[in-house]
C-alpha cells in the first residue's frame, strides 16, 4: 500500500531502518559500506522533506550505524563473502584485476577483504573479454596490420598489463577456448 503523498514521511527510528536494511539486503548484495550509503541516503530524503529535524536526522544517522553493524555482527552483511562472489562474477565476464579492484573500491570493500586479483586469472579473464568483443582469436575478418596495435590497446584500456594482452593476442582459438574452459572450472571452485 502507498503511502499517501500529502503525509509527511515517518521519522527513521531505528526500527524502520533496520527493516530498510533488511528489504535491501533482500533484493540486493551489499557490503557495509554500501547499506550504510542506502540508509543515509533514506535520511537525507527524510531530512530534506518539511518533517525533517536536524537534531532527529543526526540521530537517524546514528541509528544507521548501530544497525549496519549489527547486522555485520550477525552475519547478514559480510563484506568478504561480497567481495569473492564479486570477483568470480567479474572474472567470467572477462574483467581485470584492476577493474575488479576498483570496482570492489568503488563498493567500500577495503584492501584487507580484497582477494589476491593478479597472477593466471588476468589470462584467462582477457581470452575471456577478447572473446566478448570478437577480437585476437575471435576476430572473424582477417586482421589489417594496424589491427594488432588496436586490440592491444583496447586491452589495456580494459585494465590488463601488456604482458598479459600480448599473450592473450597470440593465442590460437583453439588454445583461446581450452583456456577458458579451464578458467571457468577454476572460478567456480573459488
Amino acid at each position: 500500500m502507498a503511502r499517501d503523498p500529502r503525509k509527511p514521511p515517518p521519522t527513521p527510528t531505528e526500527a524502520l531502518l533496520h527493516d530498510a536494511a533488511l528489504m535491501h539486503l533482500s533484493r540486493y548484495g551489499a557490503t557495509q559500506a554500501g547499506l550504510l550509503r542506502v540508509l543515509d541516503r533514506r535520511i537525507a530524503r527524510w531530512a530534506a522533506s518539511e518533517a525533517g529535524d536536524p537534531e532527529q536526522a543526526a540521530a537517524a544517522r546514528q541509528a544507521a550505524r548501530r544497525v549496519v553493524a549489527r547486522l555485520a555482527e550477525s552475519g547478514a552483511v559480510n563484506d568478504a563473502a561480497f567481495a569473492q562472489a564479486r570477483v568470480r562474477s567479474l572474472r567470467r565476464s572477462g574483467k581485470s584485476g584492476r577493474a575488479i579492484g576498483a570496482h570492489l573500491a568503488a563498493k567500500g570493500v577495503s584492501q584487507e577483504m580484497t582477494p589476491d586479483l593478479g597472477g593466471t586469472d588476468d589470462l584467462g579473464a582477457a581470452v575471456i573479454h577478447l572473446r566478448r568483443r570478437r577480437l585476437g582469436p575471435f576476430r572473424t575478418k582477417d586482421a589489417l596490420p594496424e589491427t594488432g596495435k588496436r586490440e592491444l590497446a583496447a586491452l589495456a584500456r580494459a585494465g590488463f598489463p601488456h604482458q598479459v594482452a600480448s599473450a592473450a593476442l597470440r593465442l590460437t582459438r583453439d588454445e583461446a577456448e581450452a583456456l577458458i574452459t579451464q578458467d571457468r572450472t577454476e572460478v567456480s571452485g573459488l
